[in-house]
């Protein structure tokens, strides 16, 4: 099996008639690379999957696959697998055919399907379940099959369209480890389509989250949490709170925000917009509900917040404080339970305390919808 396929999209527009589904998409993929395009229902990730697929012509640019340009290439003459939603077993064929289907088409005998079965079977630890039925596995059992059978056509590019999406969620959780194992292994470039944001961070080398065609920020999963470069992408990864203001001073990459309810708070900017946003701007600063502190009452200055609790949960691994924030809307906190005894400040006003490094400031924008 070859590995290490890279996958660049180089200014790529689709177009269904007036709507413009992707909007000059730039994306390099790595070989052997997991790479997740990450963002809601309706964004255009399945889209662009389809185009890598050649089952869409791009409206403008070009799709590459191992540096060659996929245009009139259909989608059996690409080197790419692609894996659905439904999986699309054979339900009256056993497991080892349904897994061997490619090599019966191209005219392999029963043994050499056999073999080959056997040894993929190993690859996605079901030893010995070839000759059942799909009906007879459980469903994470059958998502492993269906990967099975795409890697036996030997593609360069696996594309897997929410494969885990209808599965429960502990099996979910379970499926994306072996995912991960399975791409290590074969080490062939992996193409993710998801709108969760826990299979894209845990699972990939590089995500873009995209946003209504427009794809936000390319990064690891890190950087994407901690480090965002736009109100979408700091609201859709993970939980936030946000404060809206106009920007007070810029201080090297610091900048104080004078916020609509929670006086002048400081921040870090985003490194993407470091050097960009200038006194005045409308921005908005993110502070994770895990980033904040509870600090000793009447503590003032740039770095607190204050606001009255309306109601607290507990969690089991964190004990969950809901405060009425800026312009009513919700800041929550989230302590971690370190099996200290915590006390309940429902009907209390409260100080709230981050650290600078912890709030990052981006440009006024969109917001994920809740």
């Amino acid at each position: 099996m070859s590995a290490g396929v890279g996958v660049d999209l180089e200014n790529l527009w689709i177009r269904f008639g007036d709507f413009v589904a992707v909007r000059d998409a730039n994306v390099n993929i790595n070989g052997g690379d997991f790479f997740s395009f990450l963002g809601p229902s309706g964004c255009g990730k399945t889209t662009i999957l389809r185009a890598v697929s050649g089952f869409l012509d791009p409206s403008e640019g070009k799709v590459l696959i191992g540096g060659n340009d996929m245009r009139g290439i259909g989608p059996n003459k690409r080197p790419t697998a692609l894996i659905f939603q439904n999986l699309a077993l054979f339900p009256l064929m056993k497991v080892w055919e349904n897994i061997t289907f490619s090599m019966e088409i191209n005219g392999a005998s029963a043994a050499q399907r056999r073999k080959r079965g056997d040894e993929l079977l190993d690859m996605i630890a079901l030893p010995g379940q070839g000759d059942k039925l799909p009906s007879e596995l459980s469903g994470g059992q059958r998502q492993r099959v269906a990967i099975a059978r795409a890697l036996c056509a030997e593609p360069d590019v696996l594309l897997l369209d929410e494969p885990l999406s209808a599965l429960d969620l502990k099996l979910r959780q379970h499926m994306r480890t072996e995912l991960r194992e399975i791409q290590k292994r074969v080490g062939i470039t992996f193409i993710y389509i998801t709108h969760d944001q826990g299979e894209a961070l845990t699972m990939s080398d590089s995500i873009a989250v995209m946003r209504a065609g427009v794809i936000d920020q390319i990064a690891d999963g890190k950087t994407i949490y901690n480090d965002p470069n736009t109100a979408f992408a700091a609201s859709f990864v993970g939980e936030n709170n946000v404060f809206r203001g106009k920007i007070k001073q810029v201080m090297g990459n610091e900048a104080l925000i004078r916020t609509n309810r929670s006086g002048d708070l400081v921040a870090r900017v985003s490194t993407a917009n470091q050097g960009k946003l200038k006194e005045g701007d409308d921005a908005m600063m993110f502070v994770r509900p895990e980033a904040f502190a509870i600090a000793p009452d009447g503590a003032t200055g740039d770095h607190f917040v204050t606001a009255r609790v309306t109601h607290e949960e507990f969690e089991g691994n964190a004990y969950n404080i809901f405060t009425e924030g800026e312009g009513g809307k919700e800041i929550k906190v989230s302590l971690p339970n370190l099996g200290q005894s915590f006390e309940d400040h429902t009907g209390q006003n409260i100080t709230l305390e981050y650290e600078t490094r912890n709030a990052v400031l981006v440009p006024a924008g969109e917001l994920a919808a809740e």
